[in-house]
């Protein structure tokens, strides 16, 4: 999926989804500045530790819900998000930098989604549907 963002090296990313910090890793080595947001508290603090131990300076983690993305350091050049809401959120869409690239799939839990990928151009953003996937739920914050 990381292709799908067209990233340059030293562009700032934004992933949703942190999981074991596979992904932000693989993005740190890109050249990438890498904000990764985790929901479950256990995930983040595992994956922000590994991080840091293996030198990922360039990766910064936060135990948040996703949907909201991290606003305190937009815009990003490019967004990926590593599970499926039903639809796209918003607030990461407004983070998007102009010329930035989101990659997300959307779609219901259970079964198939679609693979996105949106990219803003001024005060446009075009939507061009990639393919058909199986990720797991975006899971959100209880409020």
């Amino acid at each position: 999926m990381s292709e799908l963002l067209g990233l340059e090296p030293g562009e700032k990313v934004l992933e949703i989804g942190t999981g074991s910090g596979y992904q932000a890793a693989i993005l740190a080595e890109m050249g990438q500045d890498v904000y990764t947001v985790e929901i479950i508290p256990q995930l983040a603090q595992e994956a922000q530790e590994r991080l840091r131990r293996l030198g990922y300076d360039r990766v910064h983690t936060l135990n948040a819900d996703g949907y909201n993305g991290w606003p305190e350091h937009a815009p990003y050049d490019g967004i990926i998000v590593t599970a499926a809401p039903d639809h796209v959120p918003q607030p990461l869409l407004q983070q998007l930098a102009d010329g930035g690239h989101l990659v997300i799939p959307v779609g219901p839990q259970g079964s198939y989604q679609v693979l996105w990928q949106f990219i803003r151009e001024g005060a446009e953003t075009k939507a061009y549907q990639i393919m058909d996937v199986l990720f797991v739920p975006l899971v959100r914050e209880v409020r």
